[in-house]
């Protein structure tokens, strides 16, 4: 609204409230009248309105039919219900179809104004809330938590159960696996969801830095130290912190860090005053911590304080099922980004795409759409559009076969050599053999009809 006059229709058959209602609102509201339903349709069609105040019995159409013509609208109005019968039975209904209020005649006007007011301030916070989710799914992608496939479905059924308590979570899962939107989405779930959702990620910070970064730090505490500064763990109080490569952070941190977990309590480096803070802890990794335990890397007191929830995210191979629907999210995003007509992709194209492994997850896949969206411009994305490596048609990786020495022979030898080397490793069994050199099993079948002598006892 920033600052213009709230517009407010008034509908009533009778003539004297009509004016009465207008005349005593006019001095605040932008004031319209209507003497029946068809009248207020008319107007509701020709311009927008914050408020509607309608009466509920009228010749022709009633009030209920006011209120659904108001909420069928783009800009849905709040709907305010007057009824000289004080008929609770009318009002019920008017409520249930969504009126946000009632009044019974004679209307008393400062009642009015008070529910106009109130109605108002509703309007102004769906708008806000309306405009923050966006603002939020813009900038944390939360739309990217796409997908129908079981494995996602489990994440988000967990994420859903564990959301309300305080309970420290470890996220587990692969890089760009989306483990910071769950972090967030088990943030917006909670009761924390009004306070901060503080990120950290741990890798990028040096061990000193990461310290005065989560707890803070006093003034001359160290070199360079000009001034007090709050530590994330202050900033986020009544909120969350998000602590992501947790497997990163060294010893002396991870002392600190079960201290406060522990007790919920720190210090600021330099400073003596114990401070204490509410903050849920969800932390992620990519890592192997129960590994890096056993090697003395990773306190065991710790992991166990971290490990109290442990979610865990699906690889995107886990979930192909979840490809096209991923992928045309993130197409739609950034056609809208770079004001281009969406990619069409062909089917061709998809299988391909659904048959990839995907090692760099969801990033990689979003990094994908970005490519095909400035480079196609709206055009149709076939098979023979995408790389290579998305056809399955890659350079055998060199650490899933024996590596071969050095040799003087063509590269066709050298490929019929590996070619050879994985289909005996694998038995004969051509699916396998692909997987082993990383290409599909079409290519090894082209490759074995080029090369007859390479078929070796085909079991598949």
């Amino acid at each position: 609204m920033g600052g213009m006059v709230p517009s407010v229709l008034i509908v009533d058959d009778e003539k004297h409230t009509r004016e009465g209602l207008q005349q005593a609102l006019q001095e605040h509201y932008d004031v319209s009248v209507a003497s029946n339903a068809d009248e207020a349709f008319n107007l509701m069609d020709a311009q927008e309105f914050e408020v509607i105040v309608t009466d509920l019995r009228m010749p022709g159409k009633s009030g209920l039919k006011v209120i659904d013509k108001a909420l069928a609208l783009a800009n849905r109005p709040a709907v305010i219900m007057m009824t000289a019968y004080g008929s609770i039975d009318s009002a019920v209904e008017a409520m249930k179809r969504g009126a946000v209020d009632f009044l019974t005649k004679p209307v008393q006007i400062e009642r009015l104004e008070i529910l106009i007011q109130r109605a108002l301030k509703t309007k102004t916070l769906e708008v806000e809330v309306k405009q923050l989710h966006e603002r939020l799914d813009e900038k944390f992608n939360v739309g990217a938590i796409v997908g129908h496939s079981p494995r996602l479905a489990e994440v988000i059924e967990r994420v859903k159960l564990v959301a309300p308590s305080k309970a420290t979570i470890l996220i587990e899962g692969e890089t760009g696996t989306g483990k910071e939107l769950i972090a967030q989405a088990l943030h917006q779930a909670s009761p924390r969801a009004r306070a901060a959702f503080v990120p950290v990620h741990c890798a990028a910070l040096p061990a000193t830095l990461l310290e005065s970064e989560l707890f803070g730090h006093e003034r001359g505490a160290f070199t360079g130290a000009i001034e007090r500064r709050e530590g994330r763990f202050e900033l986020a109080d009544g909120g969350t912190v998000f602590l992501d490569e947790i497997g990163e952070i060294g010893p002396e941190i991870q002392v600190k860090l079960l201290r406060f977990l522990e007790t919920r309590s720190f210090e600021r480096i330099g400073g003596t005053k114990t401070l204490n803070v509410d903050v849920r802890l969800v932390a992620a990794t990519n890592r192997n911590l129960e590994q890096m335990v056993k090697e003395g890397k990773f306190r065991e007191d710790l992991y166990f304080r971290l490990n109290v929830v442990r979610i865990t995210t699906p690889p995107l191979r886990d979930r192909t099922e979840d490809i096209p629907v991923l992928l045309e999210h993130f197409i739609k995003v950034y056609s809208k980004e770079n004001n281009y007509e969406p990619v069409t992709v062909e089917p061709g194209a998809m299988r391909h795409l659904q048959a990839y492994p995907w090692p760099g997850n969801i990033r990689e896949l979003r990094n994908f759409a970005e490519n095909a969206v400035v480079l196609r411009r709206g055009g149709k994305l076939s098979e023979f559009d995408l790389e290579p490596k998305f056809r399955g048609e890659v350079a055998p990786p060199p650490a899933m076969v024996t590596p071969t020495p050095a040799n003087p022979f063509s590269v066709e030898d050298n490929e019929k050599r590996l070619l050879r080397e994985a289909l005996m490793k694998a038995r004969g069994n051509r699916t396998r053999a692909a997987t082993l050199l990383g290409i599909s099993r079409r290519t090894l079948h082209r490759k074995i009809a080029q090369w007859p002598e390479l078929d070796v006892m085909d079991r598949g």
